[in-house]
């Protein structure tokens, strides 16, 4: 079991690395819980967002970046209104699933990097997320078609909460400049 003594230099180490690439002060959380209360997807959770930040700060890296909790992360940006510190979780859990993508950490929820991968490249065409180009793209890459995809995607279609056809924000290419600049994909 490591412990931030027998981490070292290592526990500070990820507590930066995690801050640079967030650019989030993780140091200035106080663990107040206003993240966590506010949280529409903490209760499926493994780890709640104030632990997540706790964890990182005590040098718990495969702990966070082998939990579900990154992933579930669905970036509404409660956390950030609510932190008396402005702490935006969703940047972190955003830089998080970066990391383990990166590290080779695979997601403990079958496909949901698939999903998170569908989320990028509907927000690279047209600048936001477009539910039902996404939900398609999740379907085919995943052949999850009738588990748990399709039938809930169908019945907030049928509600009028997804959209039939995308809208595209102004300025498209200086978010493809963005995403290139970021991953060097062209």
């Amino acid at each position: 079991m490591e412990t931030a003594v027998d981490m070292g230099k290592g526990n500070f180490s990820f507590l930066e690395q995690v801050e640079k690439r967030s650019g989030e002060k993780l140091n200035l959380c106080y663990q107040c819980l206003k993240c966590t209360a506010g949280c529409p997807t903490a209760s499926y959770m493994d780890i709640r967002p104030n632990s997540i930040i706790r964890l990182i700060q005590m040098g718990k890296k495969q702990e966070v970046l082998g939990s579900n909790a990154i992933w579930f992360c669905v970036y509404c940006q409660t956390c950030g209104t609510r932190c008396p510190n402005e702490i935006h979780i969703g940047v972190l859990m955003d830089a998080l699933r970066e990391m383990a993508m990166e590290e080779g950490v695979h997601p403990k929820e079958k496909n949901i990097h698939l999903f998170h991968e569908a989320f990028i490249n509907s927000v690279k065409r047209g600048g936001r997320a477009h539910e039902v180009t996404m939900l398609m793209e999740y379907i085919l890459r995943s052949r999850d078609m009738m588990k748990g995809s399709l039938i809930p995607g169908m019945k907030l279609f049928f509600k009028g909460k997804f959209p039939l056809l995308p809208s595209f924000v102004k300025g498209r290419d200086e978010i493809k400049r963005i995403f290139e600049k970021c991953t060097g994909d062209k």
